[in-house]
């Protein structure tokens, strides 16, 4: 008898659901705090970036190629680059 008390266990060592939860909702806040917010802070920062671009302005593109845009179209999703060849650029 003693055996089979031993194999089944303190009833009453059933854990609260919080505590059993705990670890779960501390790695969330710190995915949170460590992945999920920078990544919305940086979209923003490239956003404003993005938006406060104007004719004129010198860029380059994430290919490498020297620009300067003469234009701007639907509502500043695309960007006209003026690619002239530059005289201090060796290509």
């Amino acid at each position: 008898m003693e055996i089979i008390h031993a194999m089944a266990g303190n009833e009453t060592a059933q854990g609260g659901g919080l505590a059993a939860m705990l670890p779960f909702i501390v790695i969330m806040f710190i995915v949170y705090f460590l992945m999920i917010r920078p990544n919305t802070k940086r979209q923003k920062e490239k956003q404003n970036m993005i938006q406060s671009l104007k004719k004129g302005d010198k860029v380059i593109t994430i290919g490498g190629i020297h620009g300067t845009i003469s234009g701007i179209k639907q509502k500043g999703k695309v960007l006209v680059l003026n690619l002239g060849m530059n005289p201090l650029l060796k290509y």
